[in-house]
This record gives structure tokens, C-alpha cells and sequence, in this order.
């Protein structure tokens, strides 16, 4: 299936691409990666520890998705906290002390029980062997994967994972910890995807609780290849940048960047063929919102 504004639907170039989902319950609604997966152009690779939610997951899965029970992290026995908000059950403990400056986190963060659990090395898991992409989002372990995962991260292309400003849980690596870690192995941050701000007690709007204003808490975080050392990756691996680049994130200038490269290693000319099926009406992809700001449809050239 061909999936109109897609990266294949522009290109015509039938780019297939691995994506590992680290924590892969569907609470948030749809994945960033859902309409390559509709278009039957990626495979996934799961983890799930929460037997309902990996229930869930193999009820829906198509022929394209596995789904594996582990818990990742650094291969050791952890203790799991759970709590009241399941959101927010974690390998870290929750700190009381952050978690008080915001209307619900100190019920949602209430420790109910906690677990032994065993954890899995990214690395040492061989359905994980390839993956271009990472999706991670496990309250503050991310860390502690990504350094168990060097032999994978060396294969990737992109990391999406979520961060924190603010350490909601005690010794939590927040987003400068885990940026010069991923930047060590080769990543550059490209984007958020988005951030989250929470009112500080005891100030409230609307009464809602769940509305942000001046704070920022946290939020997901894109880290592609390092775009200034784009020869080093091969054609396919650039194919794979590229369409992950448009179809999860509608990064259309970095997506140019990456066909230019792709061209002038092939001989190839789809980075025209791109600009010109971007930018054409009605065909082309709605343009990308960046602080609130539209980017006028048609005012897209190269220069």
C-alpha cells in the first residue's frame, strides 16, 4: 500500500526500514512511525514487560510487528516501582521532592509495590540485530539502555527518546546526560518532538491540572546520524534516513540534505524528484509547524 504524501508515494523508492520500540505500550496514542507501518514499509521489533499491554499489542499486530515480554535495560535484576499512575512505574524510585512542585505527580508517583524484574541487554538481543531506528520511552531508564546498546546504536540511524529537565525520579540522567552520551556515539540532537510544560504549585488555570505554562519537564527527543558525516553511510542507509526523516518527523530540509548525498554516491537524481512532489499541490505533505509558525505552502525552493 502506497500511503498518499508518504516518502514512497514522493520518491517511488520502496525503502523498508527496522525500527526497535522500547516500552512500546500504546498509551500515547499512535507510534511516530505508524504510516510506514501502514504502508507495510517497516518491520518492529517490541518490548513490552506489562502483560497487558503486550496483550494488547499482539491482539493488533500485523504480520510486520513481534512483540517481546523483556524488560531492557543493563542485564542485571532490578527493582521495578510500580505506581499509582502506571505511567510513571519505573526502575527508578520517584522523587518526592520534584514531584510535589506539580498538581497530581505526588498521587501518580505513589509507589503501590514493588518488583523484582530481569532486564535484557539491547546488544545480546537477536531480534534487535540491524535496527535503523530506536524508540525508547521507559520514565528515566533510557540511559542505562542506550549504554548497553553500542554494538546496535553503531547500526541506527535515529534515536527518539523521551527526556527529562527536571528529575522526577531520584538519580535520573536528564537530557544533557543522555545528549553526550548519544552524541559520544555518533548522533547529533536534531529536534523535539514535543516538549511538555507543567504549572507550578500553586498557581492553576482552569483547573486544569494537566495544563503547562512556564516549566518544562519534559519531552521526546530526535537524534539522527551525524548529518555533517553523511558520506560515511551507504546508499541504503541513507534511503532509510531519509524516508524515517519524512515519514515520522516531516523533516523535509533534512531530507533534501540526506538525498543530495544519496544522489552524488548513486548517480541517482531523486532529491529533485523529491523537492519537486513536495512541492507540488495537491500531492504534496502539509508543511511542517515549528514554535506555531506555518511555513507558507509553495514558498519551498532549493537556493
Amino acid at each position: 500500500m502506497v500511503v498518499p504524501g508518504s516518502f514512497h508515494a514522493l520518491t517511488n523508492s520502496a525503502v523498508r526500514v527496522k525500527i526497535v520500540d522500547v516500552g512500546a505500550n500504546p498509551i500515547d496514542g499512535d507510534p511516530p512511525y505508524a504510516t510506514l507501518l501502514q504502508g507495510g514499509n517497516a518491520d518492529i521489533v517490541g518490548f513490552e514487560p506489562n502483560a497487558e499491554a503486550l496483550a494488547e499489542l499482539n491482539e493488533k499486530k500485523g504480520p510486520s510487528e513481534i512483540y517481546l515480554p523483556h524488560a531492557v535495560g543493563d542485564g542485571r535484576r532490578h527493582t521495578l516501582y510500580l505506581c499509582a499512575g502506571s505511567g510513571m512505574s519505573s526502575l527508578l524510585k520517584p522523587n518526592p521532592e520534584v514531584l510535589k512542585l506539580f498538581h497530581g505527580f505526588p498521587v501518580w508517583g505513589h509507589v503501590v509495590k514493588t518488583e523484582e524484574i530481569d532486564t535484557v541487554r539491547l546488544d545480546d538481543v537477536p531480534e534487535a540485530v540491524g535496527f535503523d531506528m530506536l524508540k525508547i520511552d521507559i520514565q528515566g531508564g533510557e540511559l542505562m539502555v542506550f549504554q548497553n546498546a553500542t554494538k546496535r546504536l553503531s547500526e541506527a540511524l535515529i534515536v527518539h527518546t523521551e527526556v527529562e529537565f527536571l528529575p522526577l525520579y531520584t538519580d535520573q540522567p536528564l537530557f544533557g546526560d543522555v545528549e553526550a552520551f548519544l552524541r559520544s556515539q555518533g548522533f547529533l540532537f536534531h529536534r523535539f518532538f514535543p516538549t511538555v510544560s507543567r504549572i507550578i504549585q500553586p498557581m492553576m488555570v482552569g483547573d486544569d491540572i494537566f495544563a503547562g505554562m512556564s516549566q518544562v519537564v519534559w519531552g521526546d527527543a530526535i537524534f539522527v546520524r551525524d548529518i555533517t558525516k553523511l558520506s560515511l553511510l551507504s546508499p541504503p542507509q541513507l534511503l532509510a534516513m531519509a524516508a524515517l526523516l519524512h515519514d515520522c518527523y516531516r523533516s523535509y530540509d533534512l531530507v533534501l540534505h540526506v538525498l543530495v548525498e544519496y544522489d552524488r554516491q548513486t548517480g541517482d537524481e531523486i532529491a529533485p524528484t523529491y523537492m519537486t512532489n513536495l512541492t507540488a499541490p495537491p500531492g504534496g505533505p502539509p508543511a511542517p509547524k515549528e514554535q506555531g509558525n506555518q511555513i507558507p505552502y509553495g514558498n519551498w525552493r532549493t537556493g
